[in-house]
């Protein structure tokens, strides 16, 4: 096999690879044993039909697809390895020669992964964030703690409030008459979650239990049922009953059932600052690397091809599903009460699945031009943490793992980022601080 890469304009190429005769006859061989198993002729068993006969009969152009079919893939796979192209896109393939006895010979128009031409990354202004850990961090981390422990309390007298969690019917109505979908009795809300169409759970806000009101609405101009998008419409809505949350006071006794590794309130204070500490150093430096990696994909020129954006968007999505599924909603759930389909979900995350794809084109490229290489000992120390972490033994991870070259690849990554990062001028600040600078730094620049 022998193959010939040509670089075309932007980030496509044109890759030819041609096979040998000898193997694409053998590939006719396995096509004809495949297909003859289901060929009958009068005077032949089924299977059992001569190859001349065959080709005679059917003609041997009735083998090409799936020999084809046997010898496309792996020829691209290995031409592919050995130019030492990233495909980025499933190709778009021509087949320029296809006769027996002859060598094959096929096209394969593919998108790469692009070069990054980098700009200043090194020298780069970034802020630590302060780790200080203060009362009110630790005051609002039992408070979370909390909430684990409070009741629902039924709220006879006094009206709603934000959120109250509220048992409601509804009935919807769109022109005067009645919608589907629209209806629901004995439904908790939580007002203020803005789980409903905007305006809605304000409107609930100062009634009382047994209060009836018509409350009215406009569905979003973009909202997934289209007979509803962008109309206006009326929920008479009756208040069954109001529930409040009601926490209990935090004292030696509920700190045990809150950590037991705990005696004392004190005890759960220290504990959490210690904690906290960790936590917020952890969240310093990934702002920090963040932050940098966001300045150096900035300064670097990169054209992004289109189906890399969607490749991200793809796993943002699921990951999203997944995100959901955790809290007991699946997509379609989410995206009627959203009123958001797909399409708009994925527009949303669009910025954020192109930023993905600059800064990772952005560190690869860091690591090609600092001649960043991953030593035995650094998977042997990233699978001795994995190990840890995970509690499997190391045997047991690369097994799992089998091909260790996208753990080879994230090492480069975070070695990247370490350039980065040694790199940086590093000022001190607040996060209010951080927000306030980058706030002028976009002023300035529009």
């Amino acid at each position: 096999m022998s193959h010939k890469w040509e670089k075309q304009e932007g980030n496509e190429g044109l890759l030819t690879v041609t096979v040998p005769a000898e193997e694409f006859n053998q590939a006719l061989d396995e096509a004809f044993v495949k297909v003859s198993k289901d060929v009958s002729l009068p005077g032949f068993r089924k299977g059992k039909i001569p190859r001349q006969m065959f080709e005679k009969r059917f003609g041997v152009e009735s083998l090409y697809q799936d020999a084809l079919d046997i010898v496309l893939s792996p020829n691209y796979a290995k031409a592919v390895e050995e130019e030492g192209i990233t495909p980025v896109d499933q190709p778009e393939v021509d087949i320029v020669e296809v006769e027996k006895g002859k060598d094959l010979i096929f096209t394969a128009k593919v998108t790469v992964e692009p070069e990054a031409k980098l700009g200043e990354y090194k020298g780069l202004e970034g802020t630590k964030l302060s780790t200080e850990v203060t009362d009110h961090d630790i005051e609002h981390e039992i408070g979370h703690m909390l909430e684990n422990h409070t009741e629902m309390v039924i709220k006879d007298d006094g009206e709603i409030e934000n959120g109250d969690t509220v048992n409601l019917d509804f009935d919807g109505y769109l022109d005067g008459e009645q919608f589907e979908g629209g209806k629901a009795e004995e439904f908790d809300l939580e007002v203020g979650s803005g789980s409903f169409i905007g305006g809605f759970e304000e409107q609930l806000v100062g009634l009382k239990v047994g209060d009836e009101k018509d409350v009215e609405v406009t569905f979003p101009e973009d909202y997934q049922a289209e007979e509803l998008a962008g109309k206006p419409a009326v929920f008479k809505v009756k208040i069954n009953s109001i529930k409040v949350k009601e926490t209990p006071e935090l004292d030696d006794e509920l700190v045990k059932e809150l950590d037991q590794g705990v005696e004392t309130v004190d005890e759960l204070k220290a504990k959490l600052e210690k904690d906290l500490k960790e936590a917020k150093e952890n969240q310093s430096d990934v702002a920090l690397k963040e932050e940098l990696l966001t300045k150096a994909s900035d300064n670097a020129e990169i054209d992004v091809p289109e189906a890399m954006v969607n490749s991200e968007l793809d796993r943002m999505l699921q990951e999203f599903e997944q995100n959901l599924s955790q809290q007991g909603i699946n997509l379609e759930m989410y995206q009627q009460l959203s009123g958001q389909d797909e399409n708009a979900l994925r527009e949303t995350m669009k910025e954020d699945a192109e930023k993905r794809v600059r800064t990772n084109i952005t560190l690869k490229q860091i690591a090609a031009d600092e001649n960043i290489e991953v030593a035995d000992e650094d998977l042997d120390k990233e699978l001795e943490k994995m190990s840890e972490q995970f509690g499997i033994g190391v045997e047991d991870i690369k097994s799992t793992l089998g091909d260790l070259s996208m753990l080879e690849q994230d090492i480069k990554v975070q070695k990247a980022l370490d350039v980065l990062v040694d790199n940086a001028k590093i000022v001190e600040g607040t996060e209010e601080e951080k927000t306030e600078a980058d706030s002028e730094e976009s002023t300035e620049e529009k």
